[in-house]
C-alpha cells in the first residue's frame, strides 16, 4: 500500500524495502502495532530487482534461490503464483572443453575441495585470519579459486573470514524464479505501508520516542527496524543522535564486496548448451564467468566479482562488454564480437542506496554479524543479509532476518499496546 507521505507517528518505522524491510512489515501486520517503511528509492525490492527487456525477465541482483528446499520465498513464490526453474545451476556443467580439460575440471574441483576442508578444519580448530592463508603455496588453480570468491563473496578471499566463510550453510538445492527474484521480493510487498523517494537522514534517539527526519517530513515512532547496506550504515547515511558507534564499526567490519552483472543478447544461441557455464583466463581472479542460455534464452549472463568489477565499474557500464567480448573471443573464436551486444549491466557500488553487492567479514570479525544486529535500548534493530550469520549474502537470509527483528520488537513492545 503505497503512500504519499508517512503518518507523523507509528509504533514501528522500518528504513528500508528490501527483502529484510518488506518481511518486517509483513509479520508485523496484523498484532495492532502501526507501521511504516521508509524507502529511498522510487521501488522496493532492495537489491533484489528485475527489469524485462525483448519480453525477459533479467535479474540485476540476487537471481538464485539458494538453500531452496529450505528457503521461505521458495514457497511463498509458488503461493504467489511464480513459476520456479529447478533446472540444474550452470556451475555444475561446463560448457565444451575449450577453457579446461574434463581432467583439469576435476583437478581443479579437487583443489577447491581442498581448500574448503582447511577452511572447514581451521574454523573448528578456532583459528581465524584471511582465508587465502589456506591456499596450498603455488597450486596453479589459486587464482581461479580467488575468482570464485569474487562470485560467492564479492571480494578475494584475502579480506574474507576463514570462521565467517566457513559458517555459510547451504542444501545445495538451487532454483530461480522465471518471472524474477525482484518481481517476487517485490510483489510480497504488496500490501505493506511503504512510502519510496523517502530517505531517512537522522534518527534523534535523545527522548522517549525516537525522531525521524525524513525528505517527506518528520516521524514518531517507538521503535525502529533499519535494515541498510553495511556500508550505508557505515557511512552514516542515516544520521543518529546521540551516535551509536559500536553499530557504525560492526557494519564497516562487514563491508560488500561488489558482484556485477552483464546481460548479453547472442545469435545462433543454438551453438550453446543451455543453462551451461564458461570461465575467462585461470591464471587470474579478474576474470568472468559467463552463463550460456539462461532459461533457454538467446542470451548470456556475464558475472563479474571483486576486484575486476569494481575497476569495471570505475570506467563505466560499456567496460564490462568490452572485457566480456575479448574473453569470449579468446574462449569461443573472433566470430563472437560480431554475435553479441549488450543488454543491461549492473552496477551496485555505483548506486548510492547501495554501494555493492553483498556482505563478508573481514579477518578477524567473524562474530561481527551478531555484534551488528544486537538490539539498541530495546527499541533499536538491525536487520539484513548482513545480520544473518548462515545465509548472509542472499535474499533468503535478509527475509528471514526481517521476520527476526519484528519478533523483537514484538517481544520489546509487548504489553504495552499501540501508542
Amino acid at each position: 500500500m503505497s503512500l504519499a507521505a508517512p503518518p507523523s507517528s507509528v509504533d514501528v518505522a522500518v528504513i528500508g524495502a528490501g527483502a529484510a524491510g518488506i518481511a518486517a512489515a509483513r509479520a508485523l501486520a496484523g498484532t495492532g502495532l502501526s507501521t511504516v517503511v521508509l524507502e529511498a528509492r522510487d521501488r522496493i525490492g532492495g537489491r533484489a530487482h528485475t527489469i524485462v527487456r525483448d519480453g525477459h525477465a533479467l535479474d540485476m541482483g540476487c537471481g538464485w534461490l539458494h538453500s531452496a528446499d529450505e528457503n521461505p520465498l521458495a514457497r511463498l513464490a509458488e503461493g504467489a503464483g511464480f513459476t520456479l526453474d529447478r533446472t540444474r545451476p550452470p556451475w555444475e556443467s561446463q560448457a565444451f572443453n575449450h577453457e579446461m580439460s574434463a581432467g583439469e575440471q576435476a583437478e581443479f574441483r579437487a583443489a577447491f575441495a581442498a581448500f574448503e576442508d582447511r577452511v572447514a578444519e581451521a574454523a573448528a580448530r578456532g583459528e581465524e585470519g584471511p582465508a587465502s592463508i589456506l591456499f596450498e603455496p603455488g597450486n596453479r588453480w589459486n587464482p581461479r579459486i580467488d575468482a570464485i570468491s569474487g562470485a560467492l563473496n564479492g571480494a578475494r578471499f584475502a579480506e574474507v573470514s576463514i570462521r565467517d566463510y566457513d559458517a555459510y550453510r547451504d542444501t545445495g538445492v538451487n532454483w530461480r524464479v522465471a518471472e524474477g527474484y525482484g518481481r517476487l521480493v517485490e510483489r510480497l510487498g504488496a500490501g505493506v505501508p511503504l512510502v519510496t523517494d523517502c530517505a531517512v537522514s537522522r534518527v534523534d534517539r535523545s527522548g522517549p520516542v525516537l525522531r525521524l527526519e525524513t525528505a517527506k517530513g518528520g516521524v514518531e515512532a517507538r521503535a525502529l527496524i533499519l535494515t541498510l547496506p553495511t556500508d550505508l550504515i557505515a557511512a552514516e547515511a542515516v544520521r543518529f543522535d546521540p551516535p551509536l558507534p559500536d553499530l557504525m564499526e560492526a557494519a564497516a567490519s562487514l563491508p560488500l564486496g561488489l558482484a556485477s552483472k552483464l546481460h548479453m543478447t547472442v545469435t545462433g544461441a543454438e551453438d550453446f548448451p543451455k543453462d551451461s557455464q564458461l570461465w575467462g583466463r585461470a591464471d587470474t581472479a579478474d576474470t568472468a564467468g559467463y552463463h550460456l542460455r539462461p532459461f533457454g534464452r538467446p542470451m548470456i549472463e556475464a558475472r563479474f566479482g571483486g576486484d575486476i568489477a569494481r575497476q569495471l565499474e570505475a570506467d563505466g557500464e560499456a567496460a564490462f562488454f568490452a572485457f566480456a567480448s575479448d574473453e569470449l573471443v579468446h574462449l569461443l573464436g573472433s566470430d563472437m564480437r560480431r554475435r553479441i551486444a549488450p543488454v543491461a549491466a549492473s552496477m551496485w557500488g555505483a548506486d548510492p542506496w547501495s554501494r555493492g553487492a553483498y556482505s563478508h567479514a573481514l579477518p578477524g570479525h567473524a562474530g561481527d554479524r551478531a555484534r551488528l544486529k544486537a538490539p539498541v535500548e530495546r527499541r533499536i534493530f538491525i536487520a539484513g543479509e548482513a545480520t544473518s550469520e548462515v545465509f548472509y549474502g542472499t535474499a533468503h537470509g535478509a527475509w528471514l532476518e526481517g521476520g527476526r527483528a519484528a519478533q523483537e520488537v514484538l517481544t520489546a513492545l509487548e504489553g504495552a499496546g499501540p501508542a
